[in-house]
């Protein structure tokens, strides 16, 4: 099967497997989407989510954040990992949101990517899950290694992969495909072992690094 038809196949058979994969990072709006998007670097989604409850519900804005005291922002996040980092790119998005925004989260790429702890793959779930514009693919863990196993990506960043994903499927699937990619890691192709006899992928993947 050639390059453009397995990648549709494989695009379906996704589309089948997780019907309804969203994103699992609990949020009511852009603000919510975008604390817990860089509060779930180098964390897993299940840890930020006991977390965000209560930092929502001091801080339920971008106003109240960015007035929040350093040292209780970095308690309340402490359990997500490299809490000060986040904090600071908290509190510094959250400013930017303030004064160069009117307190309202940005819906461009452009805009996200100017905000302290936001690159493309933040940006992008925003995009996606809030404002519904498909801009790019998220690239997280689990889609880089389902990209190299699949053979759809030989690359190693986050921005070359999430390219040759964009120039492999078509836009109005880039958001979903994340969403089911990220679900099949978790589910199925995991990192140390993956599920291949349990795969509706099997007869379309290469195995690669497998």
């Amino acid at each position: 099967m050639e390059g453009s038809a397995r990648c549709q196949a494989i695009g379906e058979r996704l589309a089948g497997a997780y019907p309804r994969a969203s994103c699992s990072l609990r949020h009511r709006d852009a603000y919510e989407l975008l604390v817990a998007t860089i509060l779930s670097a180098q964390c897993t989604d299940e840890r930020v989510n006991r977390v965000t409850p209560a930092l929502f519900a001091r801080f339920p804005d971008a106003d109240s954040l960015a007035a929040a005291d350093p040292q209780e922002l970095e308690a309340m996040i402490r359990s997500t990992g490299f809490y000060r980092n986040k904090a600071k790119s908290l509190l510094g998005a959250a400013r930017i949101i303030v004064e160069e925004h009117g307190g309202e989260v940005p819906g461009t790429m452009e805009e996200l990517v100017r905000l302290p702890g936001v690159a493309r793959k933040t940006a992008n779930v925003v995009l996606g899950d809030v404002f519904f514009k498909s801009e790019g693919v998220v690239v997280d863990t689990h889609v880089a290694r389902l990209a190299a196993r699949l053979g759809l990506s030989s690359a190693r960043t986050a921005e070359k992969i999430e390219s040759d994903l964009m120039q492999e499927f078509q836009r109005e699937d880039w958001v979903p495909l994340s969403h089911r990619l990220i679900e099949h890691g978790r589910r199925v192709c995991a990192a140390r072992k993956p599920a291949c006899d349990l795969c509706p992928l099997e007869d379309l993947c290469p195995r690669i690094g497998v």
